[in-house]
């Protein structure tokens, strides 16, 4: 070996050592850094030769590369946890904000108020002659119905306010994917298949985990270096491509909603995790469930007690009133129960065969009148066959009404009923099988058809004397039985009274959030545990790398001291010349 080489082979020795020691400094300076992945500097021997006396003569050391220490199946396990903790950290969030809304903890939630107006009922089957229990009824029954709306519109508010988080992710989402596709651009021309960029793949990095927050993503790199990002199965990002996406509304019912598509062919996407594929399943989930659920006991309490005050009478009766219901011009010759009748199928009660009964009396002489009007609603024409031909309508409907003596029955071009008795007459109802009454708000408690426009009739605020209590001055059939609603079964909430529907659903609510705190905390723990493992792999330890800046530095030391020993053997040959 020469004393050239011996100077080459202390020089290969300088600069690896000056590379790894630069590689340290850089782990040490980014210690505290979110995101950073420890650099680790590969020293290898460099290739030597075999001398002509058959002795292999080494040429020193070189740097065969500076790489980042990071484990992939690590890395995309993390990922998954990002998306799935954040997921159940929203979805603790929402159903923590629910169960608040819905709660009767405070003695003023629905059921509370739900007892109240019952109560008020059975106080008026006890006295049916007491005015000012009807007067109590009435402004409980508006209490009842302001609070009965105020609720769904808490529930609608909180699902406006999950839909604005909604856009508000996926726009962030969106600039994501740019910067990753970006990133993706500079780290192809950085390294051009030669060695890794560092820094850039960091920064890459560091944006997929929090676009995993979001919308929980997979990755797959490319041989170029660049990455394809993935939601399920659809490509959100190849490679310095970004396909961007959007937010959307759309009117489904009385409902807006906001849904998530691809910008660069329209295409719809669903995220199952993430903090927008959680905000997406409690939308449409238990936010929305709890609505329906809310509008369905709404519904049916409405359906309930009307059916029970239209078949009532009052004392004096009634002279004049107007339906609730507004009936569309073309479904006024349509049978009640045709399912081209959109008037009635929309619904969430149908008129259904049978009769009531309708009483028309002389004021002057007290003599009562009493008429069965009957309600054809078979589904069977008079051949045998299925149809609604012969089935009742509301104009015929409105024909046998008119048709009773003293009593006039019209059809206001709004698509309301209206009843006027002669002068000098009164009028009532009894017995009324078919619900048809109820369905037509005539003679009803309430108004509306569900929680969003629940209210008291009108005409009872004014005139709280029309209040039903039995079916003869003194008796009570009417409000008792509106009373026993409170422990009555009832078909369409699947045999459950109103307060154990509303109770089911507060149970509902209260058991999927104690869930959610239970998977929040475990998907926490597992992201902890996760990021330990990563810490491990990739973190950057003080102790350690100041163990390998001495080692470097005794390196850097040993080969000065070389090459000043190699200059000196070679001014001493220089001398014997």
């Amino acid at each position: 070996m020469s004393l050239s080489n011996s100077l080459l082979i202390g020089r290969s020795a300088l600069t690896a050592s000056q590379l790894a020691i630069q590689v340290t400094g850089d782990n040490l300076a980014n210690a505290a850094t979110p995101g950073y992945h420890r650099r680790v500097a590969t020293l290898t021997p460099a290739g030597g030769s075999v001398s002509a006396t058959n002795i292999y003569q080494g040429r020193g050391v070189e740097v065969e590369s500076v790489l980042r220490q990071l484990d992939p199946a690590l890395q995309s396990r993390i990922r998954n946890s990002l998306a799935e903790h954040n997921a159940a950290r929203i979805e603790q969030d929402v159903l923590a904000q629910i169960e608040h809304i819905v709660s009767d903890l405070n003695g003023r939630g629905l059921s509370s108020e739900l007892d109240a107006f019952f109560n008020a009922f059975s106080e008026l089957a006890n006295r049916p002659g007491a005015s000012e229990t009807r007067s109590l009824i009435i402004e409980q029954g508006a209490t009842l119905a302001q609070f009965t709306r105020q609720l769904r519109n808490d529930l609608v508010s909180q699902r406006q306010q999950i839909d604005a988080q909604i856009t508000s992710r996926v726009k962030r989402a969106d600039e994501l994917l740019r910067e990753i596709a970006r990133l993706n651009r500079e780290v192809v021309t950085s390294e051009q298949g030669r060695t890794e960029d560092a820094g850039l793949r960091d920064q890459r990095d560091a944006l997929v985990n929090e676009l995993s927050e979001l919308i929980g993503v997979s990755v797959i790199e490319q041989a170029s270096g660049a990455i394809d990002v993935h939601v399920g199965s659809t490509p959100v990002v190849l490679g310095d491509i970004a396909r961007g996406l959007e937010t959307r509304q759309r009117t489904i019912g009385d409902e807006v909603v906001t849904e998530v598509y691809i910008r660069q062919n329209e295409e719809r996407l669903v995220p199952r995790s993430g903090q927008v594929g959680a905000l997406l399943k409690q939308r449409d989930g238990i936010v929305n469930g709890t609505i329906d659920s809310l509008d369905r006991l709404a519904s049916n309490l409405i359906f309930e007690v009307n059916k029970l005050h239209s078949s009532g009478r009052s004392f004096p009766g009634l002279t004049e009133t107007t339906g609730a219901m507004r009936v569309a011009a073309a479904d006024m010759n349509r049978s009640f129960n045709d399912p081209d009748n959109n008037s009635f199928a929309n619904l969430p009660y149908q008129p259904s065969n049978g009769s009531f009964v309708v009483y028309v009396t002389d004021k002057a002489t007290g003599i009562t009148e009493k008429h069965e009007i009957f309600v054809s609603l078979t589904g069977i024409d008079n051949t045998g066959q299925p149809g609604f031909a012969d089935d009742t309508t509301l104009d015929s409907l409105i024909a046998d009404l008119d048709g009773l003596g003293n009593l006039s029955a019209s059809i206001l071009p709004s698509g309301e009923v209206r009843l006027v008795s002669d002068a000098g007459f009164e009028f009532g109802f009894a017995d009324d099988t078919t619900g048809t009454l109820a369905a037509l708000g005539i003679n009803t408690f309430f108004t509306g058809t569900s929680a969003s426009d629940i209210g008291v009739r009108k005409q009872l605020q004014e005139s709280p004397h029309l209040l039903v209590a039995g079916l003869e001055p003194g008796t009570n059939e009417a409000a008792l039985a509106i009373a026993n609603l409170r422990e009555s079964s009832i078909d369409a909430l699947g045999g459950a009274t109103l307060r154990e529907s509303w109770a089911q659903t507060i149970e509902k609510v209260s058991v999927q959030s104690r869930g959610a705190t239970t998977r929040a905390q475990a998907a926490e723990q597992v992201r902890h545990s996760l990021e330990a493992q990563r810490a491990a792999v990739s973190g950057v330890s003080i102790d350690e790398e100041s163990i390998n800046l001495l080692n470097y530095q005794r390196q850097y030391q040993a080969a000065a001291r070389f090459i000043s020993t190699v200059d000196e053997l070679t001014q001493l040959l220089i001398a014997l010349v």
